[in-house]
């Protein structure tokens, strides 16, 4: 057959490659016609449960989803509950009745009286005698000098300790405030110096 017949021009030949759409359910979002290529948890209690959509709507799904979605307050606050503790049940100690007791009493007790030594079963006192060890083998920083000078405001020796920093102080804030001295000017002054003082000590570490 010569290549200019009539019948030649009339032969079509259908390409190979066919755009043809991935199989599989349509896109559940309203009115998308595309499929639903790409799965999302439904959310709230329907675990196991998940929607179908295209690219676009599950990004969008993704953005606004809510995993409380459908649930009531009460099947919230349990699941808070449930997840502080790791979704393990916990049980509450009843047979030793006596660790509940001891436990507040011992928490009251103040570290270093000899009910707290002899609560820890520590007659021997070792464990403040190790603490003094310490405290004595930590040398001590010399002031500078407004440190020097706070310590004279004060009115007490620069090697002083923290409880009696803090006792000096709290005695001449009862001394000099302006309500115990009818605000009286030299004393709002004299106390202005007292609280200065004291703050540079504290921010120094030596109370």
């Amino acid at each position: 057959m010569a290549t200019n017949s009539k019948f030649f021009d009339s032969i079509r030949i259908r390409s190979r490659k066919e755009d043809k759409k991935p199989a599989g359910p349509q896109c559940q979002w309203e009115g998308c016609e595309e499929t639903g290529t790409h799965k999302a948890p439904a959310g709230g209690a329907r675990e196991g449960l998940y929607l179908h959509f295209c690219l676009d709507h599950v990004r969008e799904y993704n953005k606004n989803f809510n995993a409380f979605s459908g649930l009531s307050d009460e099947e919230i606050a349990k699941f808070q509950k449930n997840a502080a503790v790791g979704d393990r049940p916990t049980w509450t100690t009843t047979k030793n009745s006596t660790s509940r007791q001891s436990a507040p009493q011992f928490a009251r007790m103040r570290s270093g009286t000899a009910a707290y030594h002899n609560k820890i079963r520590d007659p021997l006192n070792l464990f403040e005698q190790t603490r003094a060890r310490a405290e004595a083998a930590t040398p001590t920083r010399r002031p500078r000098p407004l440190e020097s000078k706070a310590f004279a405001t004060l009115g007490i020796a620069a090697n002083s300790t923290s409880d009696a920093i803090k006792s000096r102080y709290k005695e001449l804030v009862k001394q000099h405030h302006p309500d115990a001295n009818g605000g009286d000017r030299g004393s709002e002054e004299r106390f202005r110096e007292v609280v200065q003082a004291y703050q540079l000590l504290k921010t120094a570490g030596f109370c």
